[in-house]
């Protein structure tokens, strides 16, 4: 399964399923095959970008979000916390994503990480948010964890989550993108601290 996940810059990142699964697409191009399900975790412009979602969505696709994306883009379907949602072979549930010590996502906003099972296989996409007691009930096979450290996880955080969750492989979300990510150097030292805690897998990026 860990090779089914592409990474496509900063958060966000395509699952090739079936079903095929987009998560906070942000300048992508046009593709040739429609996801049949996108996952937005907030409003913000990385994460949440209209002309993006435009250039993916399908008649059949499925888009999923909070509340607040929902209100501002037409066809979206409200995917409440621990709310889960089947899509063909997929589950998708809401997991909340907020930082209790950055009012850059408050627990109020209703940030959104996401819990995909997929071929027997729990990804969990953690999406922007430090660490936070609701991860205590997580056990994924696949976690990816953002290391930027602006109102998210740091690097020795992350650590802590990947500690926390117990996963078998971990990608870093949140680097290498625009100056508030991570760097690829960044990406190295996460993959360094984890150590043999789980294989960190440093993707590269695809468009």
């Amino acid at each position: 399964m860990i090779d089914h996940i592409r990474w496509l810059g900063h958060g966000s990142f395509v699952i090739q399923g079936p079903p095929l699964i987009y998560i906070n697409p942000w300048r992508v191009v046009r593709e040739v095959f429609l996801p049949d399900a996108l996952l937005i975790g907030h409003d913000h412009y990385a994460h949440c970008s209209p002309a993006d979602i435009q250039k993916l969505r399908g008649p059949e696709t499925h888009f999923f979000s909070n509340e607040r994306v929902a209100a501002e883009i037409e066809g979206c379907t409200v995917l409440r916390p621990w709310q889960s949602i089947t899509v063909d072979k997929a589950r998708f549930t809401g997991i909340p994503a907020y930082s209790p010590n950055d009012l850059r996502h408050p627990a109020e906003a209703g940030g959104l990480g996401f819990l995909i099972s997929l071929n027997l296989y729990d990804i969990y996409y953690a999406g922007d948010t430090q660490k936070i007691p609701e991860m205590e009930r997580i056990r994924p096979d696949i976690a990816i964890l953002p290391i930027d450290g602006n109102g998210t996880l740091t690097i020795a955080e992350a650590v802590e989550v990947v500690q926390m969750l117990q996963p078998r492989w971990v990608i870093p979300s949140n680097w290498g993108g625009s100056a508030e990510s991570a760097t690829p150097l960044d990406a190295q030292e996460f993959k360094k601290a984890v150590g043999s805690l789980a294989e960190v897998i440093i993707p590269s990026l695809s468009r």
